[in-house]
C-alpha cells in the first residue's frame, strides 16, 4: 500500500473504531437488567437486553433532531422500558441510568491494535477523535492521547454532515489536505469524508465487502496497518 504524504492531523473514529461498542453496550445492560431483576422482578420478568436496545433505538429515532445529548436519550429509553412493560417508575429510571453509564465508560475494552498504533502515531501526528457517540477520552483513560476532540452532540451535527468534519478541521488547525480520517463506518465514517473533500482510510476488521459505489483509496483490517501507511 501506498504512503500516504502530506499529513499533519489524524481524526479517529471512537466506537467501533477504537473499542467493540457493541460488546460494551450489552456488557454494561447486562448489569442494567441485574438491577432491574433485583429492584422491580415484575418488569425483569418482561425484559430482555435485545428488547432493551430495540426500545432504546426506536426512542432516538423518536428525538433525532430534538436531543442530542446520548446520556439523555438513554435515560428517556429507560424511562420508556418500564412503561413499556407498565411499570412506569422514574427514580428506578434515573438509577438504571447511571448504572449504565457507569460501565459503559469505566469496561471499555480497547482493541488490542489500539495503543501501539496511538503511541507510535503521537510521536509525528496531532491527533483527535470525531465521534457521533459520547466515550469522552478522559472517561476511557485515553485523554493524554488526543489533542483535540469533536463529538457530534456538542454541536447538534451528525456524521456524515460534512460540516461536523470542518468543525473537526477548525480544532485540528490545520487544512483539508492535511487531514486524514479513519472510520469503521462506510456511511458516516467514509461517506462524511468524502462529503467534506478529505482523505479518509476505511478501518475493515471484519473485512467486509468493498460496495461498488465506495471507490475507497486506501482500507485497512488493522490500526497497526497505518503505521506503514503515515511513519
Amino acid at each position: 500500500m501506498e504512503k500516504l504524504t502530506g499529513i499533519k492531523a489524524i481524526s479517529f473514529d471512537a466506537d467501533g473504531t477504537l473499542w467493540d461498542f457493541v460488546k460494551v453496550m450489552r456488557h454494561s445492560l447486562k448489569f442494567v437488567l441485574e438491577a432491574i431483576n433485583e429492584l422491580d422482578p415484575q418488569a425483569g420478568l418482561k425484559l430482555d437486553i435485545d428488547l432493551m436496545i430495540k426500545i432504546r433505538n426506536k426512542i432516538a429515532n423518536e428525538l433525532k433532531g430534538i436531543v442530542t445529548n446520548l446520556e439523555d436519550i438513554r435515560l428517556h429509553a429507560f424511562r420508556e422500558t418500564l412503561k413499556a412493560v407498565k411499570r412506569p417508575n422514574e427514580e428506578l429510571a434515573n438509577h438504571l441510568n447511571q448504572i449504565y453509564l457507569k460501565h459503559r465508560f469505566e469496561d471499555i475494552e480497547l482493541y488490542d491494535d489500539v495503543l501501539p498504533t496511538l503511541r507510535a502515531l503521537k510521536k509525528e501526528y496531532t491527533l483527535g477523535i470525531l465521534s457521533n457517540g459520547n466515550s469522552y477520552p478522559e472517561r476511557c483513560g485515553l485523554e493524554e492521547m488526543f489533542d483535540f476532540v469533536v463529538f457530534s452532540q456538542d454541536f447538534g451535527i451528525e456524521k456524515p454532515d460534512k460540516e461536523i468534519f470542518n468543525i473537526m478541521l477548525e480544532k485540528a488547525k490545520c487544512k483539508k489536505n492535511e487531514i486524514v480520517h479513519i472510520g469503521d463506518s462506510l456511511e458516516t465514517d467514509i461517506q462524511g469524508a468524502i462529503n467534506a473533500e478529505m482523505k479518509c482510510i476505511w478501518l475493515n476488521r471484519n473485512e467486509m465487502p468493498n460496495p461498488d459505489n465506495f471507490k475507497l483509496e486506501y482500507k485497512i483490517t488493522s490500526l497497526t496497518e497505518l503505521i506503514d501507511i503515515l511513519l
